[in-house]
């Protein structure tokens, strides 16, 4: 692992707070591939043999390009780690990542915002899933109390290829999110899109999943789960578009209301191919009461008992 010695004091900051939310350390070693942003500089980077890791600080942030030999196969994540350490400021990311024909990877990344007050972080990530290659994103945030967070992410999956994404910021606070995913399916590609957020206070959040099914026979999923206490306000926006011979996609949206949260689900189904099948499953309103009877009867206090079935949801 090569750090920066001007950066070490914030690269331990960094391995710190993986310690105290109970994150994997082990990400950090010397067989791992990854790049280590905080702020505006690049303060760690790995490569190793397969993974090729390139990048450049730009204005207010750092743009990473990934590039994943054909064939490559790892046993451990690419780790992606963006931090920042301050109370306040803006934060520009993006990450063009290409993955190689017949390649298996996974991807980890963590966002670090611990200290935020006033602070807006966009990313952008563009990937390319090569030919009859798998590969696993996972996206998890630590937020402070004042993060707007504007996040973009934008993948083709080519032929036989298989993508599936997860987004999940359920331990703090969400603030102000605006997210959007998207997946274009070639032939026999395969793509899953799964987010997990959960809103307190006046959080807003605003999210759009779209699937692109334009190959023969390719196959999509969305799913997102959202929990709305309090104040919070909630916009949730899934497309699926069947344009590929007998192409599937299924959209899968549930939300969870408690308090005087405001909640919007907006379910879009296009097609253009009368081969191609969509169907959409959708549900929003309280904690169920049979199951909060149930857990009540063995002992546990309402709140527990709704605080028991909310883990439940959010849970891998």
């Amino acid at each position: 692992m090569s750090i920066k010695i001007d950066r070490v004091k914030e690269y331990e900051t960094i391995l710190e707070i993986y310690e105290k939310e109970g994150l994997d350390t082990s990400l950090f070693g010397d067989r791992i591939a990854t790049i280590i942003i905080s702020g505006d500089r690049i303060i760690g980077l790995n490569n190793i043999p397969g993974v090729e890791i390139r990048g450049e600080e730009i204005e207010d942030g750092v743009r990473a390009y990934v590039e994943i030999a054909d064939g490559t196969e790892l046993h451990f994540p690419i780790h992606l780690c963006t931090g920042f350490l301050k109370n306040e400021g803006y934060q520009r990311v993006i990450f063009d990542i290409t993955v190689g024909r017949n390649s298996k990877v996974k991807f980890t990344s963590h966002c670090i915002f611990p200290y935020a007050k006033n602070f807006t972080h966009e990313a952008i990530a563009r990937i390319k899933v090569g030919e009859r290659s798998s590969v696993f994103y996972e996206d998890e945030h630590i937020h402070g109390e004042g993060v707007r967070m504007v996040g973009k992410t934008e993948v083709e999956v080519g032929k036989n290829g298989r993508y599936t994404g997860k987004f999940s910021l359920t331990k703090h606070r969400a603030r102000e999110l605006k997210l959007e995913m998207s997946a274009r399916l070639g032939n026999n590609a395969v793509a899953e899109l799964v987010s997990k957020v959960k809103a307190v206070k006046d959080d807003s959040v605003e999210m759009k999943e779209a699937i692109y099914l334009e190959g023969a026979h390719s196959r999509g999923n969305l799913k997102s789960t959202v929990i709305a206490f309090d104040n919070s306000r909630v916009n949730v926006i899934n497309e699926a578009y069947g344009f590929g011979d007998y192409s599937k996609g299924h959209v899968e949206c549930h939300e969870i209301v408690k308090g005087n949260a405001d909640v919007q689900t907006v379910p879009l189904l296009r097609v253009k191919n009368d081969r191609a099948e969509l169907t959409h499953e959708a549900s929003i309103g309280r904690i169920n009461e049979a199951q909060l009877v149930q857990l009540m009867a063995k002992g546990l206090t309402e709140d527990e008992a709704a605080e028991f079935i909310i883990k439940g949801l959010l849970r891998e």
